[in-house]
């Protein structure tokens, strides 16, 4: 445990961490003590145990209490009588209760595992601004079928997906990534006079993403091509043209 907050603490994703941690063959905890970690069964390390790793503030060798609470889900709220049965949730981390000595040896300091919390907190744009992708949910990988996560890069926004093969796997295993600038997407889209029939011409971003939107549009986004496709079944090919297409850099 030391190992992984000390990587991290050093700028290591979770991903390499994971991945180094399998490349060494040392087994994860589900392996290493599976009577205390029935709730996992895998047999290699992932991304969300590194992450709970780094997240559990028992490594500072203090008892921590009401992480979590029991959810009866009541039909009828506050009639138990109603409920379609109890389901376990993670309490917010402002409402955890630590105690103030430690109840066990730490593996990590109090200082370290603050600093490892601030590593794994989301980017945000130096001048604090929001950003916006204005695609976000109608882009879907042609490859894998996962929708396209928004990826900021060089000031604009862009989407990806990496057909789930970020976490663990060796690079040698990987898919070729899929990957668009935003612009590349929206101007073929808003400019291009080979729609006429399938697409009308818009005067602006907001009218293509409602167009798109209220009939259940979606875009297909390959490595080197675009299409676009109903969330039910696909059109007949309508290929969107490339941005050099149109001269563009």
């Amino acid at each position: 445990m030391r190992w992984i907050f000390a990587h991290r603490l050093n700028g290591a994703s979770t991903a390499s961490i994971a991945r180094a941690l399998n490349d060494r063959h040392i087994p994860p905890p589900s392996a290493r003590d599976p009577v205390r970690n029935k709730h996992r069964t895998g047999t290699a390390w992932t991304l969300r145990t590194v992450t709970e790793i780094l997240a559990n503030p028992r490594y500072t060798g203090r008892q921590v209490w009401n992480r979590q609470r029991t959810d009866h889900n009541e039909t009828v709220p506050g009639d138990k009588r109603t409920s379609l049965g109890p389901t376990r949730a993670w309490n917010p981390r402002s409402d955890w209760v630590f105690s103030a000595h430690r109840a066990h040896p730490a593996l990590v300091s109090d200082a370290d595992f603050l600093a490892a919390q601030a590593i794994t907190a989301v980017p945000v744009p130096r001048n604090g601004a929001m950003r916006r992708y204005q695609l976000t949910g109608l882009l879907i990988c042609g490859t894998c079928g996962r929708r396209l996560e928004g990826h900021w890069v060089h000031g604009r926004a862009g989407y990806r997906c990496r057909h789930g093969h970020t976490s663990t796997r060796p690079h040698d295993q990987r898919v070729h990534s899929v990957y668009w600038p935003e612009r590349h997407i929206l101007d073929p889209l808003l400019y291009s006079l080979s729609y006429e029939g399938e697409l009308p011409l818009f005067a602006t971003v907001d009218d293509l993403l409602s167009h798109l939107q209220t009939r259940d549009l979606v875009i297909i986004c390959d490595v080197t091509a675009l299409r676009l496709e109903t969330e039910e079944k696909e059109l007949p090919p309508t290929t969107i043209p490339r941005w050099d297409d149109f001269g563009g850099g």
